[in-house]
């Protein structure tokens, strides 16, 4: 990409979005493209088409989505269908018809099924069915995914998919009721910390596995195959993961000694797990660039926690 290349991140003031334009201005792009939701709604298919005749980008960085944790996707499916699927449709055929170079598409690794070899290739897809409490949400990455290739294969673009592993860091949501776990147990011991409860109720049973990967990792990833690679040589999917998972109840017990809560932590058997494992194998990105995520996941939760405390103060 040219360092005056016209880059469009939908999602700029998302979690991934906001980590590729911060890596996009380190390393000196000058001409980038990004617009809020009040801006730009993306789920209206005539402002789309008309931001993208307007401004006529040469590359997008499609990040834009409806996200949220395992109670909110599962009391919300609609609402997650819905958007999802507008903004992915509506984005990706307004850089067919205003001829953007090359689109990154953003999709997750809920997109596998619930059960399947672990870890997991992207040869993976649509070989059986997928976790039910987000299902909405994982319906409307995969037709994304198709819709990128199915568009390569008709007329020539060149679209390409990624899936992350379970992404944390700066800028993330830690709303209670719709943030993803990492974040979610960040604030949620910190408040019991700053108002001296004695204990904790998390949700599950806190065995499965989740595989977490620290944002800027997710980013540069990202980045690099846009410079370097086109889609023809990705395929369909490509997976970006840490290379290894940990326990929900150890993860846990790694944030609260992190924030510095020292008491009970109680599991609220009720509650629903998800899926019990999500390792994803990033073997073939390690082929096509030279990507190996550089965060442990200690060092990228003591960041976030900094961050979160700064934006608290």
């Amino acid at each position: 990409m040219r360092k005056n290349a016209r880059i469009y991140i939908a999602g700029h003031r998302g979690l991934v979005g906001s980590a590729i334009v911060r890596l996009l201005n380190e390393q000196g792009y000058t001409n980038l493209l990004v617009r809020t939701h009040s801006e730009l709604d993306l789920t209206d298919q005539r402002k789309t088409l008309e931001f993208f005749q307007t401004h006529k980008p040469d590359y997008v960085f499609l990040a834009a989505a409806k996200v949220g944790g395992i109670m909110a996707n599962a009391q919300n499916q609609a609402d997650f269908i819905y958007q999802n699927l507008a903004i992915a449709s509506n984005v990706i055929h307004a850089a067919y018809t205003c001829g953007v170079k090359k689109l990154l598409n953003l999709g997750s690794a809920c997109i596998y099924p619930k059960n399947t070899v672990q870890p997991i290739t992207e040869t993976q897809l649509l070989t059986s069915t997928l976790e039910s409490t987000n299902e909405g949400y994982a319906i409307a990455k995969i037709a994304a995914i198709k819709m990128c290739r199915y568009f390569n294969e008709q007329y020539g673009t060149n679209f390409m998919s990624v899936m992350p592993a379970n992404l944390y860091g700066v800028h993330d949501n830690f709303d209670l009721h719709s943030s993803h776990v990492l974040p979610a147990l960040i604030r949620k011991f910190h408040l019991a910390k700053k108002t001296n409860q004695a204990q904790v109720v998390l949700f599950g049973t806190g065995q499965p596995h989740r595989e977490f990967l620290y944002v800027d990792d997710c980013a540069h990833a990202c980045v690099e195959l846009m410079k370097k690679r086109h889609a023809n040589e990705i395929g369909e999917i490509v997976n970006i993961g840490y290379g290894n998972d940990v326990k929900i109840n150890e993860l846990a017990t790694m944030i609260a000694d992190i924030v510095g809560f020292t008491c009970d932590i109680v599991w609220d058997t009720s509650k629903p797990d998800g899926v019990y494992r999500r390792l994803l194998d990033s073997s073939k990105l390690q082929s096509l660039i030279d990507w190996q995520p550089k965060i442990s996941l200690a060092e990228g939760i003591k960041k976030t926690y900094q961050w979160y405390c700064k934006q608290n103060e």
